[in-house]
């Protein structure tokens, strides 16, 4: 991505750079200027790669996308980039930021120009030299091609759902995700659901390189060969480069067709960086990029196997925080390797197309996006200023009821959990992470339904067969704690839900093709013996608080309980308490950990039941019971309306003795660090500057607020004086 030269001649250099693949011209030593020689035209390639270059994220097109998958580049500057939402469109975004659709409009199957030709949920695309789109058109089960003047036809395959080598129509696909082609026009395809790679002709007809339609991991030549659920494709020089995602491994087909794995996680591995790759990008000279599902990383494999995330420059690695210090999106779909060597990522939950550059490239915004370029995108009128992309879903959502996940779904039901709850691990830490949605109570073997309509944007939407944590993500919600499709007897509901079996004809996983519609009332499964459904709620990417949503009849009338405030030193002792006396604070401790031991319930818990806050912050009160000036109203600290990223920041927020490991206590402890914040879902440690005040008399007075406003007013206060 650099390019470092050394300049070893005595006198002056001139050094002018070129963009990737131009030129270069030197000076060499000072000569007197009547015989200085001319410039020398050299021809050089593309900059060398450097491991892990320090890299920034830039947001290049953040309106009117409704589910972004794939993204191209060609050698103008411009990015085409597929939208798998409702429009079901192929569009372009050029160098001067106008964004303008050059295919499709609404979903269907069909060819023609432009606005006259349909996609059904189109995912990777990829251009050849002559300006052709092809597109893996999902939904359709087959591949597109667009021509230069927009024309729409089908490459290869039949429209429905199989298996089948032949050319044209007579070849069947099963929701193709991937798409790449070589400079001799040949297009390959990750077969997704077919578990197998294809090769398509100029002319249409379609070979089988690679796989047996048996989803597994297996390196051999064609149908010894097995992948399971592979995405991304890309061609490189010395071969076909998949993302397999499921097997969580990069293989290879090389040119005697023979498979090869070049990169594979442990399954044992519990945080590995190659998790679930979706995509793939390859340099001029051997490295690979890969973007992962799994905590929506950005990776690069060197030439000789070495695997490490992309640094973030904005974001170093932070202990403290959590923060990993590797680039990440959201959920990336797609990546492409523009040519003056920017990345380019398609981050399909935030709806948002970026760009990843060195860290020390000066910031320059690729496209201005307007609100008439939008246009050209959504399906509805275009984003106003009152209308911000980030708050818009969150406000149509909260303007109509929106039923529960159990039946009776217009009944209310018990919540048991909430959002930013403390959680433990199975291996005994018991802040292991934040927890993330809404858990309402249900019978085991009960039926779990849809509570807002859906089209499956994730190729691998379901997890954890058979386990307790087994789930479904249905784009912006997320259903867990079920058996995903089947009913008590292991049953699959309907054809939506296909039902893999092992070598054994036993039951393995189910399976649900990107694409796949769910209306409001839906049966997804039923509930397993966990006997409480899980809700998570997005927003662009973001966990968010799904009590946003109007559920029918809940009710919240019940305010926040502090069980008891205590302060702690530099090295995590607590300051002694005398039973009627002021806590005794030196000042000259100059910082303190204020630790906050407090829960929250809502109309209907069980008695034992203990939910967390959503809002926690402070003021300092005088001697005489009026706040310190600046604490007229109360510091809010920590708000748990949307996540972090980082599951490790919920050290920063919850003191050690908090939490529940999954063998442990009946009852969760939910103990605070009240100085550490919690905003935005962005978090920073920090502890209670007592050295700011003079010496004397205060009151700490804690603000514990549910997400219905009731708030604690018993236990609130803790007398201290300062000395």
């Amino acid at each position: 991505m650099h390019t470092s030269i050394k300049l070893t001649a005595v006198g002056a250099a001139v050094l002018a750079i070129a963009g990737a693949g131009g030129y270069f011209y030197y000076h060499g030593p000072s000569v007197p200027h009547a015989a200085a020689p001319a410039p020398v035209q050299i021809k050089r390639g593309p900059a060398p790669t450097e491991r892990s270059w320090p890299a920034r994220l830039e947001t290049v097109l953040d309106a009117g996308l409704a589910d972004p998958y794939g993204v191209a580049a060609d050698g103008k500057g411009n990015i085409y980039f597929s939208d798998g939402g409702e429009r079901n469109t192929v569009s372009l975004l050029a160098p001067d930021g106008s964004v303008r659709v050059i295919a499709g409009g609404a979903e269907g199957y069909r060819d023609g120009v432009g606005a006259a030709a349909s996609f059904n949920t189109p995912s990777g695309i990829a251009l050849d030299k002559k300006g052709n789109v092809y597109v893996a058109d999902t939904g359709n089960h087959a591949i597109r091609k667009i021509a230069a003047d927009g024309t729409v036809s089908t490459l290869a395959g039949s429209g429905i759902a199989g298996f089948a080598d032949g050319q044209g129509a007579q070849a069947q696909f099963n929701g193709p995700v991937g798409v790449a082609v070589d400079e001799d026009g040949i297009v390959y395809v990750a077969d997704t659901y077919n578990d197998r790679i294809r090769r398509i002709a100029p002319d249409g007809t379609v070979t089988t390189l690679a796989g047996n339609g048996q989803p597994d991991l297996a390196d051999g030549i064609g149908e010894a060969a097995q992948f399971d659920t592979p995405c991304g494709i890309a061609v490189g020089k010395d071969g076909i480069y998949i993302a397999d995602s499921r097997n969580d491994a990069i293989r290879r087909i090389n040119p005697d067709g023979s498979v090869i794995t070049l990169a594979l996680t442990p399954a044992t591995e519990k945080d590995a960086l190659l998790r679930r790759p979706m995509a793939l990008a390859l340099t001029h000279d051997g490295f690979i990029y890969i973007a992962v599902a799994s905590r929506g990383r950005l990776l690069q494999m060197a030439p000789d196997g070495a695997l490490a995330g992309l640094p973030d420059a904005q974001h170093p690695a932070d202990p403290a925080t959590g923060m990993d210090g590797i680039i990440q999106g959201y959920g990336p779909r797609s990546l492409a390797m523009a040519a003056n060597g920017t990345l380019l990522l398609a981050d399909g939950p935030a709806q948002r197309l970026h760009r990843i550059v060195p860290a020390s490239e000066p910031g320059v915004k690729l496209a201005l996006i307007t609100t008439a370029h939008a246009a050209a995108l959504a399906p509805a009128p275009a984003p106003t200023a009152a209308d911000a992309p980030d708050t818009s879903l969150m406000d149509q959502r909260s303007k109509s009821p929106m039923p529960w996940p159990v039946l009776p779904q217009n009944q209310p039901h018990e919540v048991v959990g909430l959002m930013g709850e403390v959680r433990g691990s199975y291996d005994g830490d018991s802040r292991h992470h934040f927890h993330a949605g809404l858990d309402v109570q249900a019978d085991v073997g009960s039926s779990v339904h849809v509570v807002e309509k859906a089209k499956v944007s994730d190729p691998l939407p379901n997890w954890a067969f058979g386990t307790v944590s087994e789930g479904i993500n249905l784009g912006t919600t997320s259903y867990i704690h079920m058996k995903v499709g089947r009913d008590k007897k292991n049953k699959p509901l309907d054809e939506r839900f296909q039902l893999l079996l092992d070598d054994k004809g036993k039951p393995e996983r189910i399976r649900v093709r990107r694409g796949t519609r769910f209306g409001v009332g839906d049966e997804l499964g039923v509930v397993n013996q966990m006997a409480h459904v899980h809700l998570d709620l997005f927003d662009r990417g973001r966990v968010v608080n799904p009590l946003a949503l109007p559920f029918p009849g809940l009710q919240d009338t019940v305010a926040p309980t502090i069980q008891g405030i205590a302060l702690y030193d530099a090295n995590d002792r607590r300051l002694p308490e005398k039973k009627g006396k002021r806590l005794e604070v030196p000042r000259e401790l100059g910082e303190v950990n204020v630790v906050v031991d407090a829960y929250d319930q809502m109309d209907g818990n069980l008695a034992r039941r203990r939910l967390g806050l959503y809002k926690l912050g402070y003021q300092v009160l005088q001697a005489d019971g009026t706040p310190l000036p600046g604490y007229e109203q109360p510091r809010i600290m920590q708000t748990y309306d949307q996540l972090p990223k980082q599951r490790e920041a919920v050290k920063v927020v919850y003191s050690a003795d908090s939490g529940i490991t999954v063998y442990g206590s009946k009852a969760t402890r939910f103990t605070y660090s009240l100085l550490s914040r919690l905003e935005h879902g962005e978090v920073t440690p920090g502890r209670w500057q007592i050295s700011e005040l003079a010496p004397g008399n205060y009151t700490l007075r804690i603000y514990a607020a549910d997400y219905a406003g009731n708030t604690a007013t018993s236990g609130r206060d803790l007398p201290i004086t300062i000395d």
